[in-house]
């Protein structure tokens, strides 16, 4: 049964990871849940100052209220005229520089586990469970990313099409009269709720491979929206299950080993994709010299 949640965890945060990954794929904006990651520390360390405890509800809140907080400097600052590269870099480190200096000011005696949330450790999530609806033999990550899950569907299901429009085309979106910044707010607000809910799970480092990895290897699969996201959650599953059954073999870190398989997913897509693979590249490039010749 062990076995089973792990899998399970690592499944749902591939799949909730993998769905909005393809949007920030296609936006050009992937670096954005790296940002998110590292900006939330204040965040958690807030939290704690003003409740007093390590509970993870209280800290999952106020780390969820400074990725906000990081998607809006990090908006103001391109629409002040600053790189996107360059705003995300400034934003994610000035903040996370602040929530080391708060930890070293105001909480040098208690150990708040940072190590955990920026790594995280899977093996250990079917132990921290919760009663819900009278269920308590499940993993309280589970709940929580379940519960993100159905969120990043309702919505992304209901506004699909203007999700999509924002993601290729912008400006287009604008002249249709859709509320392109309200969008991308929803989009950052998921970005964020999602990085948050795989705190404890994969760690905030860990879960950005799985929000960039496997939508970058469906983009080199498919020009289409729709296939991307099929390919996007399924090559998270893959890399889930197959990551954990190679870390028990190796006896090595789950989450890293289960990121580890989607890069060499990525590696095989790039070779052989039938339309950006580096190998039918080299046969197009062939075929041109042989009929110019």
């Amino acid at each position: 049964m062990t076995d089973f949640w792990i899998i399970l965890t690592g499944a749902l945060v591939a799949i909730t990871c993998g769905i909005l990954g393809c949007f920030l794929v296609l936006r050009k904006m992937s670096m954005i849940g790296d940002a998110i990651s590292h900006s939330v520390l204040p965040g958690i360390v807030i939290a704690f100052m003003m409740s007093g405890t390590r509970d993870s509800f209280a800290m999952l809140l106020g780390a969820s209220v400074l990725g906000l907080v990081t998607v809006f400097l990090i908006q103001m600052f391109q629409n002040s005229g600053v790189q996107a590269d360059a705003s995300i870099g400034v934003v994610f480190t000035a903040l996370f520089a602040v929530g080391v200096v708060l930890v070293s000011l105001n909480a040098r005696q208690v150990d708040l586990d940072l190590d955990c949330v920026l790594f995280g450790e899977i093996a250990y999530v079917h132990w921290n469970t919760i009663s819900v609806f009278g269920i308590d033999t499940v993993p309280k990550a589970v709940w929580i990313l379940g519960v993100t899950l159905l969120a990043i569907l309702l919505l992304v299901g209901l506004f699909y099409k203007q999700f999509k429009i924002c993601a290729f085309d912008p400006a287009m979106a604008l002249a249709c009269g859709i509320p392109v910044a309200l969008f991308h707010y929803m989009l950052m607000g998921l970005v964020s709720m999602t990085t948050v809910a795989s705190f404890e799970s994969v760690g905030a480092i860990l879960v950005v491979g799985m929000l960039i990895v496997p939508a970058a290897t469906a983009y080199l699969l498919t020009e289409r929206l729709s296939v991307m996201i099929a390919y996007s959650v399924a090559i998270g599953v893959v890399c889930a299950v197959v990551g954990y059954y190679a870390a028990a073999w190796l006896d090595a870190s789950i989450a890293g080993m289960m990121v580890s398989v989607a890069g060499v997913l990525f590696v095989i897509a790039l070779i052989f994709s039938p339309s950006h693979g580096l190998l039918m590249r080299a046969l197009k490039r062939r075929r041109l010299v042989d009929q110019t010749v």
